[in-house]
């Protein structure tokens, strides 16, 4: 069973940045595709940012150049580096693990931006 625990939620001032976290408990975490989504109040949830277990990113248009998404395979963690907040970045923030049965996801972390 893999478990998702986010962390670095946050309240920040516009302009402002944050670091989350999401610890996996993974056994063959290095395998796995990993990601973050945000789901805003009455919106649907987007992709923010993934990355391959080769190392490849993507991400959702309205954070490139502002948000990195890294993994650290030997201590089974992903991390999204957020720089230059809005207050449209305002959200709960789910970390997601894909494996070839299904996906997982945390419960999340409120990140708050505002002034």
């Amino acid at each position: 069973q893999v478990q998702l625990v986010e962390s670095g939620g946050d309240l920040v001032q516009p302009g402002g940045s944050l670091r989350l976290s999401c610890a996996a408990s993974a056994s063959q975490f290095r395998s796995y595709a990993v990601g973050w989504y945000r789901q805003a109040p009455g919106k649907q949830r987007d992709m923010v940012a993934t990355i391959t277990s080769s190392g490849n990113t993507n991400y959702g248009d309205s954070v490139k150049g502002r948000f990195t998404i890294s993994r650290d395979n030997a201590k089974k963690m992903v991390y999204l580096q957020m720089n230059s907040l809005t207050p449209e970045d305002t959200a709960v923030y789910y970390c997601n693990l894909n494996t070839i049965l299904r996906s997982y996801w945390g419960q999340g972390t409120q990140v708050t931006v505002s002034s």
